[in-house]
């Protein structure tokens, strides 16, 4: 995918200068726990640990202070997803329904209170991407924060899959574990806005900053 291969030159540049190391894999098959709790954060762009094993690590890695930034398709599950504990890592319900094809959104910030909101502006216009809804949404689990939302101003939202209506929450933390959720990251045009880049890097930035370890940011 386009967005894969635009986020991974997106968080190289952040590297720039021996700032932090980054190593890249589409498979954890090869981190087990013992690995994996070397890493300050792992990104995902587009998909679940897939084996019980890595999903095992996965897990431990989140119980144990892991930090995790999660795009799209990362936190995808239904059904047929058979990994109860995904639901509530991720605070919410199972995937309910899309917009389509991918299309800019107009987003609202709601709280800047965070430090990964404080620097955005209360709403701007998210380039296209295909748009998750969930169900029962985040907002109604009381661990959760929800950070921003698509504007109900956008409904109807969609042109093939249409959303017609209900709470649409984009990005969000599970203030149990030290994660975020974007769920940008359908097409090629996730990192053509200053803006959205912004929000990135600040969220980027906050789970890095959390780390049991230390925030590197202070040294």
């Amino acid at each position: 995918m386009q967005f894969d291969k635009q986020a991974i030159e997106f968080f190289r540049k952040l590297t720039y200068g021996e700032g932090w190391l980054m190593d890249v894999t589409t498979s954890l098959a090869d981190y087990p726990y013992e690995e994996l709790k070397n890493y300050s954060i792992l990104i995902s762009l587009n998909a679940t640990p897939g084996s019980k094993e890595q999903r095992d690590a996965f897990e431990k890695y989140m119980k144990n202070g892991g930090g995790w930034m999660g795009f799209h398709a990362s936190a995808y599950n239904d059904k047929n997803t058979n990994w109860p504990w995904l639901n509530e890592f991720l605070g919410c319900g199972t995937f309910y329904c899309n917009n389509w094809p991918p299309q800019p959104a107009l987003v609202e910030c709601d709280t800047q209170d965070y430090p990964i909101t404080s620097s955005l502006p209360q709403s701007f216009v998210a380039p296209a991407s295909e748009f998750y809804q969930w169900n029962p949404s985040p907002r109604k689990n009381p661990d959760v924060e929800v950070l921003l939302s698509i504007s109900p101003k956008m409904y109807p939202f969609g042109l093939k899959d249409v959303v017609k209506f209900g709470d649409f929450p984009i990005v969000w933390t599970n203030k149990k574990y030290r994660m975020i959720y974007l769920n940008m990251g359908h097409g090629d045009e996730g990192f053509i806005d200053a803006t959205q880049n912004l929000l990135f890097v600040n969220a980027f930035r906050w789970i890095v900053s959390q780390d049991p370890k230390g925030d590197p940011f202070k040294k």
